[in-house]
């Protein structure tokens, strides 16, 4: 009768077919751990290079005595004027483009060289009391900013006035010597479109928006 096994093997056989079939085995899970081995190499180098690709992160830390924000209004009376830079600290990718910080501007430092009118600019245009800052927060930029020399640039943003945050691409122009950088940059606010009170009155009329012209000067390195 037919029992599913060679009678004819001796136990020396069937030991080392035994053997076979084993040594089988141990060598396929050893081609497979070699496989997960080299996937996890591959892994590790496929991370290490993505870490390395956002490493380049610098800080730019804007000196505010030096720095400004000049304003002009067209109209049938132009009138011109400064605001103080309260601080501003930015930090950015030069791979990815990214960043982040403030700039944050005084809005009661508004001068126009005409006491009486500053005064109604702060008071009913700007809301000082109600809304002390107007903040312009970087988000990203196209364009390279180099290790030295110039540049231009354009930087993506959220500008808020009198409390109302609203997207700005501003173009700017980077200059960089060492460690010292200056950045300016010019561009335009609808400030009326934006909330802000007309202050137009009957004889003496301005335009719905105003020329902000921007000038940064600071310190820039390496992120801590």
């Amino acid at each position: 009768m037919y029992t599913g096994r060679n009678t004819g093997d001796t136990h020396a056989e069937r030991r080392n077919r035994r053997s076979l079939v084993l040594f089988g085995s141990l060598a396929e899970n050893r081609k497979r751990m070699g496989h997960r081995a080299l996937l996890a190499c591959i892994l590790l180098i496929v991370f290490a290079g993505a870490s390395s690709a956002v490493a380049d992160d610098s800080h730019y830390v804007i000196d505010a005595g030096q720095s400004a924000v000049h304003f002009s209004l067209t109209g049938s009376h132009e009138v011109n004027g400064t605001f103080h830079i309260a601080s501003g600290d930015i930090s950015f990718d030069r791979v990815t483009g990214q960043m982040n910080g403030k700039i944050i501007v005084s809005a009661a430092s508004g001068d126009s060289g005409d006491k009486s009118r500053d005064k109604k600019m702060k008071n009913d245009q700007l809301r000082v009391k109600a809304f002390p800052d107007i903040v312009f927060a970087p988000a990203s930029y196209t364009g390279q900013i180099p290790g030295s020399g110039s540049a231009r640039i354009q930087v993506k943003g959220t500008f808020t006035l009198i409390g109302r945050p609203h997207e700005v691409t501003v173009p700017m122009t980077v200059q960089i010597d060492g460690g010292h950088c200056t950045a300016t940059g010019s561009f335009v606010i609808p400030y009326v479109q934006w909330g802000v009170k007309d202050p137009s009155i009957f004889i003496l009329k301005v335009a719905k928006q105003v020329k902000i012209d921007l000038t940064l000067t600071g310190q820039i390195g390496p992120a801590a």
